[in-house]
């Protein structure tokens, strides 16, 4: 019996040490947490993906264009630009259309890949790499599939990133 009543004296004190080690535990992975959801660096990537997301579609909206309808994605290039940009669009903008009129294509685009190379968050600057797929159509003739690699300097106006800067990177 008294195998037993020793084993039952220390059913408790095993108890109380699990429940002491589990305590421990639960605020330690509890402190972690409340500090990873006020870590900086989760910030700082939330402002990063979200500047790739909007430069992918500013990047997609400058290369795609229909001739029929060249008003519209001459406005979606106002739209998505800011600064030198924006007014190098509004002054040719006349000339853009007319030149897109006159060869009859159609343009449609797609990100193959991009990322954020650069990030300045106090300062609202970011520099996006992008290998796009351009699809040019001209009238009366099939498809041709392009592909560009371009590099865009990106602008925060208010809460929204806009293109400050584009070019295309040549290769090799």
């Amino acid at each position: 019996m008294t195998v037993q009543a020793d084993t039952a004296r220390r059913r408790p004190k095993l108890s109380l040490v699990l429940f002491v080690v589990s305590l421990v535990c639960a605020l330690v992975l509890g402190v972690l947490w409340v500090l990873a959801i006020n870590n900086s660096s989760v910030a700082y990537a939330e402002t990063r993906d979200e500047a790739l997301q909007q430069g992918q579609e500013a990047i997609i909206n400058f290369n795609t264009l229909d001739y029929k309808d060249v008003d519209r994605g001459l406005q979606r290039w106002e739209d998505n630009s800011t600064g030198a940009l924006r007014d190098e669009v509004k002054q040719g903008r006349k000339d853009y259309a007319t030149r897109i009129q006159q060869a009859k294509s159609t343009t449609s685009a797609r990100v193959l890949d991009a990322g954020i190379v650069e990030l300045d968050e106090n300062a609202g600057k970011a520099r996006m790499i992008a290998v796009m797929q351009i699809t040019v159509t001209v009238e009366g003739q099939p498809p041709a599939n392009k592909q560009d690699r371009y590099q865009a300097e990106l602008t925060r106006e208010g809460d929204v990133w806009k293109i400050s800067g584009l070019g295309t990177v040549p290769v090799g």
